[in-house]
């Protein structure tokens, strides 16, 4: 398979190498001096383009990519409250192709699976009280982190008595997130469910961006014979 990066840091660069040890070719890299090589023949000759960079930049890459018929993996976060209906309308019902997640880990996938199955348990226990709290690298410029939303979302989604999420909150109706920024912690998020009895707590906590690399080069690969808008949940079957 022919795969484009698009941002080039740590990420990107780990991407490449695993890419590549899976027998992939990497025909373009995208960074942000040579942003013209979105107009090369290099870019245009790619099956799936990786993007990792910015809340900010995210949404322009993925018209830059469209715009040449190529399919985008991305796992940047921070742009869909603005962006999200545009992008939905393309990969629906204009043709383009966006895999997209805010965590591309496959232990996150399961921890994911496993906090909506508790979450369900959780729903008829209403003596628990359910917090978030995740933590990243001094470099995240996003927060509350896409993966902390998205686990977020899913609890609210099966437990009654919590109506959304929100950070800085004291309103039992709200699932509360905290985050932390601290060194160069890859990720840690943390789900806790407190009662005057006892306290069950269920953590994922990244070692490296290796897992993040990995599960993006694997979507690029499930990305490359499907279409539209597709998410983990089409990947994993959990």
């Amino acid at each position: 398979m022919k795969i484009a990066l698009i941002g080039y840091g740590k990420m990107g660069r780990m991407i490449e190498q695993i890419a590549l040890s899976r027998g992939h070719e990497i025909v373009c890299t995208i960074d942000v001096d040579n942003q013209e090589d979105f107009d090369s023949e290099a870019f245009s000759s790619a099956d799936v383009a990786i993007e990792f960079t910015s809340p900010t930049a995210a949404y322009g890459n993925y018209l830059k990519a469209f715009a040449k018929g190529v399919k985008v993996v991305s796992g940047s976060t921070g742009w869909m409250k603005d962006h999200g209906d545009d992008v939905r309308r393309m990969c629906t019902k204009e043709g383009q192709t966006l895999f997209w997640a805010s965590n591309f880990s496959v232990g996150v996938a399961i921890f994911s699976a496993v906090n909506r199955y508790l979450a369900k348990i959780m729903d008829g226990f209403p003596q628990y009280d359910v917090e978030m709290e995740e933590t990243h690298h001094v470099h995240k410029l996003d927060h509350p982190s896409g993966t902390a939303i998205t686990l977020a979302e899913d609890i609210v989604a099966n437990i009654n008595r919590k109506t959304a999420w929100a950070e800085d909150t004291t309103d039992p109706s709200l699932l509360r997130i905290d985050h932390i920024r601290r060194g160069e912690v890859p990720g840690i998020h943390t789900v806790r469910y407190d009662s005057e009895a006892d306290l069950i707590t269920i953590t994922h906590d990244a070692h490296s961006r290796k897992g993040f690399a990995l599960g993006a080069v694997l979507a690029a690969e499930y990305t490359l014979d499907h279409q539209g808008l597709l998410s983990i949940s089409d990947m994993f079957h959990f």
